[in-house]
Protein backbone atom coordinates (compact mmCIF):
# COMPACT_ATOMS: atom_id res chain seq x y z
CA UNK A 1 0.00 0.00 0.00
CA UNK A 2 1.90 2.96 -0.96
CA UNK A 3 1.84 6.07 1.29
CA UNK A 4 -0.95 8.24 -0.28
CA UNK A 5 -3.28 5.21 0.08
CA UNK A 6 -2.39 5.10 3.78
CA UNK A 7 -3.36 8.50 4.04
CA UNK A 8 -6.64 8.01 2.72
CA UNK A 9 -7.46 5.25 4.77
CA UNK A 10 -6.08 7.50 7.70
CA UNK A 11 -8.53 9.84 6.93
CA UNK A 12 -11.35 7.38 6.42
CA UNK A 13 -10.57 5.94 9.87
CA UNK A 14 -11.11 9.61 11.35
CA UNK A 15 -14.05 10.35 9.27
CA UNK A 16 -15.81 7.46 10.31
CA UNK A 17 -14.48 7.54 14.08
CA UNK A 18 -16.29 11.17 13.94
CA UNK A 19 -19.16 9.46 12.39
CA UNK A 20 -19.81 6.86 14.63
CA UNK A 21 -19.12 9.43 17.94
CA UNK A 22 -21.84 11.35 16.24
CA UNK A 23 -23.71 8.36 16.15
CA UNK A 24 -23.51 7.09 19.08
CA UNK A 25 -24.87 11.37 20.97
CA UNK A 26 -27.87 10.96 18.66
CA UNK A 27 -29.01 7.31 20.09
CA UNK A 28 -28.45 8.85 23.21
CA UNK A 29 -30.16 11.83 23.07
CA UNK A 30 -33.08 10.65 21.04
CA UNK A 31 -33.22 7.09 21.35
CA UNK A 32 -32.47 6.91 25.00
CA UNK A 33 -34.16 10.77 25.85
CA UNK A 34 -30.75 11.08 27.90
CA UNK A 35 -29.51 14.59 26.57
CA UNK A 36 -26.21 14.84 25.59
CA UNK A 37 -24.14 12.13 26.99
CA UNK A 38 -20.56 12.27 26.22
CA UNK A 39 -19.39 8.94 24.60
CA UNK A 40 -16.05 6.89 24.38
CA UNK A 41 -13.08 6.85 26.65
CA UNK A 42 -10.94 9.37 24.54
CA UNK A 43 -11.13 13.54 25.32
CA UNK A 44 -12.21 14.48 21.49
CA UNK A 45 -15.59 13.64 19.22
CA UNK A 46 -14.63 10.28 18.25
CA UNK A 47 -14.83 6.48 18.41
CA UNK A 48 -12.31 5.06 16.99
CA UNK A 49 -14.01 1.35 17.35
CA UNK A 50 -15.77 2.97 14.47
CA UNK A 51 -13.26 3.35 12.52
CA UNK A 52 -11.97 0.38 12.45
CA UNK A 53 -15.18 -1.50 11.94
CA UNK A 54 -15.62 1.04 8.96
CA UNK A 55 -11.88 0.55 7.63
CA UNK A 56 -12.52 -3.89 7.79
CA UNK A 57 -15.59 -3.18 6.28
CA UNK A 58 -14.18 -1.23 3.50
CA UNK A 59 -11.29 -3.90 3.04
CA UNK A 60 -13.62 -6.43 3.23
CA UNK A 61 -16.22 -5.70 0.60
CA UNK A 62 -16.10 -2.49 -0.66
CA UNK A 63 -14.14 -3.58 -3.92
CA UNK A 64 -17.15 -6.65 -4.11
CA UNK A 65 -19.33 -4.12 -4.33
CA UNK A 66 -17.81 -2.52 -7.26
CA UNK A 67 -17.58 -6.02 -8.99
CA UNK A 68 -20.99 -7.36 -8.30
CA UNK A 69 -22.79 -7.37 -11.93
CA UNK A 70 -26.43 -9.02 -11.64
CA UNK A 71 -28.84 -8.00 -9.80
CA UNK A 72 -29.70 -11.92 -8.40
CA UNK A 73 -25.49 -11.54 -7.18
CA UNK A 74 -25.83 -7.91 -6.16
CA UNK A 75 -29.29 -8.96 -3.72
CA UNK A 76 -27.09 -11.81 -2.08
CA UNK A 77 -23.91 -10.31 -1.75
CA UNK A 78 -26.01 -7.39 -0.16
CA UNK A 79 -27.46 -9.95 2.37
CA UNK A 80 -24.14 -11.33 3.12
CA UNK A 81 -22.71 -8.32 3.85
CA UNK A 82 -25.15 -7.17 5.91
CA UNK A 83 -24.67 -10.35 7.90
CA UNK A 84 -20.97 -9.99 7.65
CA UNK A 85 -20.87 -6.74 8.94
CA UNK A 86 -23.33 -7.30 12.01
CA UNK A 87 -21.01 -10.40 12.79
CA UNK A 88 -17.73 -8.31 12.38
CA UNK A 89 -18.86 -5.61 14.34
CA UNK A 90 -20.34 -7.66 16.82
CA UNK A 91 -16.85 -9.24 17.16
CA UNK A 92 -14.86 -6.07 17.40
CA UNK A 93 -17.19 -4.40 19.85
CA UNK A 94 -16.81 -7.75 22.32
CA UNK A 95 -13.12 -7.75 21.67
CA UNK A 96 -12.91 -4.33 22.52
CA UNK A 97 -15.08 -4.62 26.07
CA UNK A 98 -12.76 -7.14 26.84
CA UNK A 99 -9.38 -5.17 26.05
CA UNK A 100 -11.31 -2.19 27.91
CA UNK A 101 -12.01 -4.44 31.15
CA UNK A 102 -8.06 -5.41 30.84
CA UNK A 103 -6.59 -2.40 30.70
CA UNK A 104 -8.98 0.38 32.51
CA UNK A 105 -11.38 -2.06 34.66
CA UNK A 106 -14.36 -1.38 32.34
CA UNK A 107 -16.04 -0.85 28.88
CA UNK A 108 -17.86 2.16 28.21
CA UNK A 109 -21.30 0.63 27.26
CA UNK A 110 -23.68 -1.99 28.60
CA UNK A 111 -26.60 -3.86 26.63
CA UNK A 112 -28.24 -5.86 30.19
CA UNK A 113 -31.00 -4.06 29.36
CA UNK A 114 -31.29 -5.40 26.14
CA UNK A 115 -32.81 -8.68 24.94
CA UNK A 116 -30.42 -11.65 23.91
CA UNK A 117 -27.27 -9.90 24.95
CA UNK A 118 -23.92 -11.60 26.33
CA UNK A 119 -22.39 -10.09 30.07
CA UNK A 120 -24.27 -6.88 28.83
CA UNK A 121 -21.29 -6.87 26.19
CA UNK A 122 -22.85 -7.36 23.13
CA UNK A 123 -26.52 -7.64 21.87
CA UNK A 124 -28.84 -8.76 19.60
CA UNK A 125 -30.30 -5.53 18.46
CA UNK A 126 -27.35 -3.47 18.05
CA UNK A 127 -25.59 -5.98 15.78
CA UNK A 128 -28.71 -5.59 13.29
CA UNK A 129 -28.06 -1.82 13.86
CA UNK A 130 -24.39 -2.37 12.88
CA UNK A 131 -25.38 -4.46 9.89
CA UNK A 132 -27.38 -1.48 8.79
CA UNK A 133 -24.81 0.69 9.51
CA UNK A 134 -22.32 -1.24 7.16
CA UNK A 135 -24.87 -1.26 4.36
CA UNK A 136 -25.47 2.36 4.73
CA UNK A 137 -21.65 2.80 4.45
CA UNK A 138 -20.67 0.81 1.71
CA UNK A 139 -23.32 1.58 -0.61
CA UNK A 140 -23.87 5.55 -0.10
CA UNK A 141 -21.35 7.14 2.30
CA UNK A 142 -17.87 5.58 1.23
CA UNK A 143 -18.71 6.16 -2.45
CA UNK A 144 -19.20 9.77 -1.38
CA UNK A 145 -15.96 10.35 1.02
CA UNK A 146 -13.84 8.25 -1.42
CA UNK A 147 -14.81 11.02 -4.12
CA UNK A 148 -14.06 14.18 -1.53
CA UNK A 149 -10.66 12.65 -0.49
CA UNK A 150 -9.90 11.82 -3.97
CA UNK A 151 -10.11 15.56 -4.90
CA UNK A 152 -7.40 16.42 -1.94
CA UNK A 153 -4.02 17.30 -2.81
CA UNK A 154 -1.11 15.47 -1.79
CA UNK A 155 -0.05 18.75 -0.09
CA UNK A 156 -3.03 19.59 2.20
CA UNK A 157 -3.42 15.20 2.63
CA UNK A 158 -0.16 15.62 4.30
CA UNK A 159 -1.24 18.45 6.40
CA UNK A 160 -4.54 17.22 7.53
CA UNK A 161 -3.04 14.11 8.12
CA UNK A 162 -0.09 14.81 10.56
CA UNK A 163 -2.57 17.43 11.81
CA UNK A 164 -5.49 14.54 13.13
CA UNK A 165 -2.57 11.89 13.91
CA UNK A 166 -0.77 14.19 15.99
CA UNK A 167 -4.31 15.21 17.41
CA UNK A 168 -5.32 11.93 18.42
CA UNK A 169 -1.79 10.69 19.74
CA UNK A 170 -1.63 13.72 22.10
CA UNK A 171 -5.70 12.82 23.06
CA UNK A 172 -4.80 9.23 23.52
CA UNK A 173 -1.69 9.64 25.47
CA UNK A 174 -3.29 12.00 28.15
CA UNK A 175 -6.42 9.43 28.00
CA UNK A 176 -4.09 6.41 28.81
CA UNK A 177 -2.45 9.01 31.86
CA UNK A 178 -5.77 9.67 32.99
CA UNK A 179 -6.29 6.18 33.76
CA UNK A 180 -3.11 5.68 35.03
CA UNK A 181 -2.80 8.25 37.72
CA UNK A 182 -7.31 7.83 38.59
Amino acid sequence: MNNIKVKKYFLYFMFYSILGYIYEILVEMFLRSKGYVKRGLLFGPYCPIYGIGAIVFILLFYSLIKKSKTKNNKFLLFLVIFLSCSTIATLIELSSSYLSELFIGKWPWSYKKFMWNFEGRIAFMPSLAFGIGGILILYIIHPLLQNKISKISVKWLDILCNLLLFILIIDTALTVLKYIFK
